[in-house]
C-alpha cells in the first residue's frame, strides 16, 4: 500500500539551550506581531478469543474509508462540510477515495441523558451518530494526500493524489447552507506525487491554490472554469529551486507570499504574484524575497525541512525540521506597517546564498525599509529530540508552537527572544505528535492561547498555555502541563493507529479527525 505518515526522523540526544537573540534584537520583528488507550479483555477461555473495549468520546463517526484517512479539509463558510482522502485499500494498486460528509447531523451528546447506562451497549443507551457520504471523490489511482477548499469562498474542493493528479470540484451551497452539490471541472497532472496542498487567502486572488510535489517542485494553480472552460485549472506560476522533495508550504496571511520548505534543507518563500518585485525586495533570483539552504550554517539543518508556519503580521517564518532543530527567520514588509515607538538596537547584517543584504534595524530609514531584516536567522532553537512535524503560531499571543516526534509540544516566546515558555515532553505519552494548532478565534481571558494537539497515540488534546491548569484525568495521567480536555477513539501506537490530522473551525467548538485506523470522528469541546 502506498502511504503517506508523518516523517520519521533519527532521534538526537542533544538537549542544548537553544541560541537566541537579545531581546531587544527581536523587539521589531514583536512589533510585527501584533496582532485511549485499547484494554484486552480477559477471556478466560482459549476458545472464546479476545475482545477489545475502546474508549470513545466522539459524538460522531465515518467509518467507510477501508484504509488509513491521510487528509482533511474543512469548508470555510459552511464549517459543518467536512472532505476527507485516503486510500482504498491495503493493496499496491488500490486507487486513491475521499468522501465530503456533513457532521450538523451529529447530536451533541447529553452531559446525562435519561436512558444513561453503565452499558453502553444495552438498549435506550445514547449512541454516536453515524454519519454518511453526501458525495465521493474519486478518479485518484492513488492514495489521497492532501485535500483543501478554495479561499475565500470555498467555491471549489480540490484534491491532491500520490498519483500526481490535482482534481477540481465546483461546490454549490444554497443560502440555507444544506443540500450542498458537488460537480467535477476537471484535472491537472503536473508532477509524479502530490504532497500538499494549500488555499491562498487572498481576496484579490481567489479561488489559487499551491502544491508541493515529491520532486521538489512548487505550482500555484488558479481555478476559473468561467473565463476559459476548456482550461479551468490554469498555472500561474512554477518553481524549481528546491533538490529534494517539497515537504511543507505555507501562505502569509495576506496571500502574497508563498513559504515552501524541502527534505534538502532549504527554504525559499515566493514573490508570487509580483508585489515584492515591484517593490525591488527580491533576491538575486528574481522569484523569491528569501531563499536560505545550506551556504548559510546557522540556518542549515541536517537532514531536512518538514514544516512551516509564517506569523499573523506577516513579519516572521518559522521552519523546522530533523533532530528538532527550528529556525525563525524575518521576512519583509509588502504592506505598510505603523512606525514604532520603541527605539531598536541593530540586528547583524546576514547575508543568504542569494547575496542580498538585509539593512540593519537602527538605520536611518530601518522603520520605512520594507526590507529590514528579511532573510535574517533571528532564531535557532533546538529544544526538542527529533523532527518537528508540526508549527503553528498563535492568532493573537506572541507565541509558537512546535510538535515533535518525540512526543512533545513546546511553546516557544517571539516577546522574549523566543524562550521557551512551557515543554510538554510526555504530550502525547512518546508517540509522534502530528498536528498543533492554535484556536483562532479563542475570545476573552483565552484569546490565542489555546491550542488542539493529536499524534500517532490516538488522542486528541486541547491545551491552555497560559499555565499548569488541568483536569483530574489530566492529573491522574501525570500531564499536568495545561491540559484542559482529551478525546479518544482511535487506536493509537504502531503501523494502522493514531490521528493523522484534524480540523477544529474557527472556533474550535467541534474538532474532526483523520484517523490512521481508517475512522473518521467528531469530538466537542
Amino acid at each position: 500500500m502506498s502511504s503517506s505518515k508523518p516523517y520519521q526522523h533519527p532521534a538526537d540526544d542533544d538537549d542544548s539551550e537553544p541560541e537566541m537573540i537579545a531581546e531587544d534584537d527581536v523587539q521589531e520583528v514583536v512589533d510585527d506581531m501584533e496582532g485511549d488507550e485499547d484494554v484486552p479483555m480477559d477471556s478466560g477461555d482459549e476458545e472464546q478469543g479476545e475482545e477489545l473495549v475502546l474508549e470513545n468520546d466522539g459524538i460522531a463517526y465515518f467509518d467507510q474509508h477501508k484504509d488509513s484517512v491521510f487528509a482533511i479539509a474543512q469548508h470555510p463558510v459552511y464549517p459543518h462540510l467536512i472532505a476527507t482522502g485516503g486510500s482504498e485499500g491495503d493493496a499496491d494498486d488500490a486507487p486513491g477515495k475521499g468522501y465530503v460528509i456533513d457532521i450538523s447531523t451529529a447530536s451533541s451528546k447529553p452531559v446525562l441523558p435519561p436512558s444513561y447506562n453503565s452499558d453502553p451497549s444495552s438498549a435506550g443507551a445514547w449512541q454516536p451518530t453515524e454519519l454518511q457520504p453526501l458525495f465521493a471523490i474519486d478518479g485518484h489511482t492513488d492514495s489521497i494526500n492532501a485535500l483543501t477548499f478554495t479561499l475565500p469562498r470555498g467555491d471549489f474542493l480540490v484534491s491532491g493524489g500520490m498519483d500526481g493528479r490535482l482534481r477540481v470540484y465546483a461546490v454549490g451551497v444554497p443560502s440555507t447552507g444544506t443540500g450542498a452539490q458537488f460537480k467535477y471541472v476537471g484535472e491537472s497532472q503536473e508532477t509524479e506525487e502530490v504532497n500538499w496542498v494549500s488555499p491562498c487567502p487572498s481576496a484579490a486572488h481567489p479561488n489559487t491554490i499551491a502544491l508541493g510535489a515529491s520532486d521538489g517542485s512548487v505550482w500555484v494553480f488558479t481555478i476559473d472554469p468561467a473565463a476559459d472552460p476548456s482550461n479551468p485549472i490554469q498555472i500561474i506560476q512554477s518553481y524549481f529551486l528546491h533538490t529534494a522533495s517539497c515537504t511543507a508550504g505555507a501562505w502569509s496571511s495576506d496571500g502574497l507570499l508563498l513559504a515552501t520548505v524541502s527534505e534538502d534543507s532549504s527554504l525559499h518563500v515566493f514573490d508570487v504574484f509580483g508585489e515584492a518585485a515591484a517593490k525591488n525586495l527580491v533576491t538575486d533570483n528574481g522569484q523569491t524575497v528569501v531563499s536560505l539552504a545550506d551556504a548559510d550554517q546557522r540556518f542549515f539543518v541536517e537532514g531536512g525541512l518538514y514544516s512551516v508556519a509564517i506569523s499573523p503580521s506577516g513579519g516572521l517564518v518559522a521552519v523546522g525540521g530533523a533532530q528538532g532543530a527550528i529556525r525563525v527567520v524575518g521576512l519583509p514588509r509588502l504592506s505598510a506597517q505603523p512606525a514604532s515607538r520603541t527605539t531598536q538596537r541593530a540586528v547583524p547584517v546576514q547575508r543568504g546564498p542569494a547575496g542580498r543584504r538585509a539593512a540593519p534595524s537602527n538605520s536611518s530609514n530601518a522603520q520605512s525599509d520594507p526590507s529590514a531584516g528579511a532573510g535574517v536567522v533571528l532564531a535557532a532553537l533546538n529544544v526538542q529530540s527529533d523532527g518537528i512535524e508540526s508549527l503553528s503560531f498563535s492568532p493573537q499571543q506572541p507565541l509558537l508552537a512546535a510538535g515533535s516526534v518525540d512526543g512533545s509540544i513546546a511553546i516557544f516566546d517571539a516577546a522574549r527572544s523566543f524562550q521557551v515558555r512551557k515543554h510538554i515532553r510526555g504530550a502525547h505519552e512518546g508517540e509522534s505528535v502530528v498536528k498543533v494548532d492554535f484556536v483562532r478565534a479563542a475570545t476573552g481571558a483565552t484569546a490565542g492561547w489555546l491550542l488542539t494537539s493529536c499524534g500517532l497515540d490516538g488522542v486528541v488534546r486541547r491545551w491552555d498555555m497560559r499555565g499548569a491548569t488541568a483536569t483530574q484525568e489530566a492529573v491522574a495521567a501525570g500531564l499536568t502541563a495545561g491540559l484542559i480536555k482529551e478525546w479518544k477513539g482511535h487506536r493509537g501506537g504502531g503501523e494502522g493507529g493514531g490521528v493523522l490530522g484534524f480540523v477544529q473551525g474557527a472556533d474550535g467548538e467541534r474538532v474532526v479527525t483523520a484517523g490512521d485506523d481508517s475512522v473518521v470522528l467528531v469530538f466537542e469541546a
